[in-house]
């Protein structure tokens, strides 16, 4: 059941990601610092993925990101942060499947 879930909704959040959050996250900041945080979320959520590996972390793995970028001095939006944390995770599971192949 769970896998199935899986397989709809997941799916279903990534094109909203896609087509819905990440323009409108665009038309609210420059390039410049749309890479810079996310060069930085991306960081932060390849550091929490490796400290918190244990299934059931997620919370823990969110707030690591949030410290850090707190940290660095970001200010951001949690409905933008989630949509950045999203994109980078996708991202990192791509990259690794990769290197499983």
């Amino acid at each position: 059941m769970i896998d199935i879930i899986a397989k709809v909704i997941i799916p279903i959040l990534g094109a909203i990601v896609t087509y819905m959050l990440i323009p409108w996250f665009k038309a609210k900041t420059t390039k410049e610092q749309r890479d810079n945080i996310y060069f930085w979320v991306t960081v932060a959520v390849q550091a929490a993925e490796m400290i918190y590996n244990e299934k059931g972390q997620g919370k823990d793995k969110k707030q690591y990101v949030i410290d850090f970028l707190t940290s660095k001095g970001i200010k951001i939006t949690m409905d933008d942060l989630d949509v950045l944390i999203e994109a980078a995770v996708k991202e990192l599971n791509i990259a690794q499947g990769k290197a499983a192949e």
